[in-house]
Formats: C-alpha cells, structure tokens, sequence
C-alpha cells in the first residue's frame, strides 16, 4: 500500500533554492518546518510530474502566509507548460483574494511546479502551508481543444489514455486517430454516370487517396463536368499543397484543381479516364461531384436511297448508332445480290459505316432479277 509523501524542510540551510522532484501519482507538500514557523529568506520548488494521459489537481488544507500587495514579500506560485497557474499569499481567515481558500488548481498536461519563498524577515509568525495533489485522468474524448488529439469518428476512453475507431467502410491511419478509406479501385464502364468524393457533400476522408477510373471502348470520347459546389483545401500561396485532383486522359494531364473554383467543363479526347484524388490529415472541406458522358466517333451523315427511307433520321450520327433503311411500298432493299425488307449498318469506332447504302428496286423487278439469275445457273448446270 502506497502512502502520500511529506515534504518537510527543517533546516534553513536546506530551504535555500532546493528543488524536488516528486513523480507519485499524489502526495503532501508542507512548506518548511510546518506546522512552526517557516523560516525567512527561504526560497523552494517542488516539480510535479505524473504520466502521460493525467493532469495534476492541486488544492490547499492550510494556508498562512505574510500578506502583502500583489504577494511581493512572501508568496506561493504555480506553474505549468511556461504559464503561471496562480500565486497567493497572505491568510485563510481574512477576506484578502490571494489565499486559495477552497480553490483547486488543475495543470494542463502531465507537469506543474510548485514554489514557495519568503522574504528576509517576517513580522509575525506565519505556519506556512499544507497542499496535497493527484494525478486525475484527462478524458481526450471529451477535450479537443488540441486536434491532435482528436479522434476522426470514435473516441474511446480510458484510465491514461484513450484510442480511436472507425465507421464502417473506413479503416484507421498509421497516425492512430484519422480514418482514411479504401478508394483506389473504383471502375465506371457506363456511357454515363456520376462520380464524388467519399462521403460528399459531408466532408471527405483524410489521408486518402482515391483513384476513379473511367474505361469505355475505342471511340468513344468522354467529357468531364464538375459541379459548381466545389470544396477542396488549397493555399493562399502555394497551388494546391494539401488536397487536389488530377486527372490524367491519355497522354494528357488536368490540374491539379483544388480551392472552390470548380474546373467546369473538361473534354479529355479519349475513351480512358484516371482521376486522381489526394487528401491529407487535416482539414473540413466538403468535396466534389462531377457527371461524365461519352460521344462516339462522327460518321458522314447518310442518305436515304430512291424511294427508301432511314430510321432514325438524324442530324449526326456517332459511334455505335445503328441506322435501318427500308423502301417505300412496292419495293424492296436489293443489296449483294440479295432482297430483303430492311437492311441495317452501323457506325464504327473509325467513323466509317459498316456498309454502303442499299438500293431500292420495285418488288417484281427484283422478283424477276432473281429468277433469271436461278434459271442461268440450271442452265450452266
């Protein structure tokens, strides 16, 4: 069983600009030679260190020291991280502010020092003082005001310490606090589709990187448009060090883009498409949507044959658009030697027609044309 420590100074010579160490997790500070006098001219700091994950709360069961203004004679001070905590002086028993009372110190991290001094005389006879402290355990999960200790999504608590999860579909970073995603094999094979940042329009996942991959078949050009509700972290001075996008179309290269200016519209020329998306740890940026669409290779527009007519009849034509051309009544689509009701090319992927245009010939003339041709073969045969 651990007990709380004493510190009592009883010689002068030892009061003199002495400075100890105390590393239990509580303990008793009494100024020298309590509950007598303490001496004059005597200066002493006690260094108060507890493990990380705790603070130090620090209070006083006695305190009767020489008042005076602005504690300049004899006096108690407190510190911690660089800052003064408080400094008292004077008696429980008046009505003066400097005497702690029932007031609790709390340091802001794991340190605090401690500091008693008296000047050269007293002129009546002060006890000191008699201060206990613990080490009490710092709820990370509740305190973020510094970042760096904050979770992304889960924070989980416990005696020193606290850890960090994740929602699902996320994973946690190295950095053990930021949830990142796996985003890298994302493949869109439509003509047309939409494709955002993770969790758009919420914020997107730090310390990232998405790859989206846009794959359509050879004649096909894809164009890019972005939403104007564009949000990703840049730099007032440096182009997009934090976050950005690139997009790589062919042996061309877009961006990177980043700041809220969307980058509009973006005709790649190409059928492949690779977009690229970079985040770091930090930052609330909302993300990006963009829609793509592809158009096919042109072909020549085509004309209907005599007495015919195609269908769809349109104002250009693309790959992969399929027109049927069939006759007019009485008529039939004469083609290789060959009558048929309707005949039906399509447009490549070289801008050219699977085929030429078919003939309309009247149905007997192409029932005649037929018959000679059978009756020339008998004969040969």
């Amino acid at each position: 069983m651990r007990y709380p420590l004493i510190w009592s100074i009883c010689a002068l010579l030892l009061c003199v600009a002495d400075a100890i160490e105390l590393t239990d997790m509580f303990g008793e500070i009494q100024s020298p030679n309590f509950p007598d006098s303490y001496p004059s001219d005597s200066e002493v700091t006690w260094n108060i260190s507890v493990p990380d994950g705790f603070k130090i709360k620090l209070y006083f069961m006695h305190f009767d020291l020489e008042s005076s203004y602005l504690c300049e004679y004899d006096y108690v001070k407190i510190e911690a991280e660089d800052q003064e905590l408080a400094t008292f002086c004077g008696r429980e028993t008046t009505d003066t502010e400097q005497a702690p009372g029932q007031q609790v110190i709390l340091s802001p991290g794991p340190y605090m020092g401690l500091t008693f001094r008296s000047d050269f005389s007293n002129e009546e006879r002060f006890t000191g003082f008699d201060a206990h402290y613990t080490a009490v355990d710092v709820d990370e999960c509740l305190e973020k005001s510094d970042e760096e200790l904050a979770c992304d999504h889960y924070c989980h608590n416990y005696i020193g310490g606290y850890y960090c999860s994740c929602r699902f579909g996320y994973i946690l970073h190295s950095d053990n606090r930021t949830c990142k995603v796996e985003c890298s094999d994302n493949l869109y094979t439509q003509r047309s589709g939409v494709v955002t940042s993770a969790d758009f329009p919420s914020p997107y996942p730090k310390s990232s990187d998405c790859l989206y991959r846009i794959e359509l078949e050879e004649g096909f050009f894809i164009t890019l448009s972005f939403e104007d509700s564009f949000d990703v972290e840049d730099h007032p001075e440096v182009t997009c060090p934090y976050d950005y996008i690139k997009i790589k179309a062919g042996h061309r290269e877009f961006g990177p883009f980043c700041g809220e200016k969307s980058p509009g519209r973006i005709e790649t020329q190409t059928n492949s498409v690779q977009i690229l998306f970079h985040s770091d740890n930090s930052g609330e940026n909302r993300g990006w949507k963009l829609s793509y669409t592809a158009i096919g290779n042109p072909c020549p527009l085509v004309q209907p044959p005599i007495n015919g007519k195609i269908e769809p009849s349109q104002a250009k034509y693309t790959f992969k658009d399929q027109v049927v051309i069939s006759c007019n009544t009485g008529y039939k689509v004469l083609k290789d030697n060959l009558e048929s009701d309707s005949f039906q090319i399509e447009c490549l992927k070289d801008g050219t027609w699977s085929n030429k245009i078919p003939i309309c010939k009247t149905a007997d003339r192409a029932d005649n044309e037929t018959e000679g041709r059978a009756g020339s073969e008998r004969v040969a045969a």
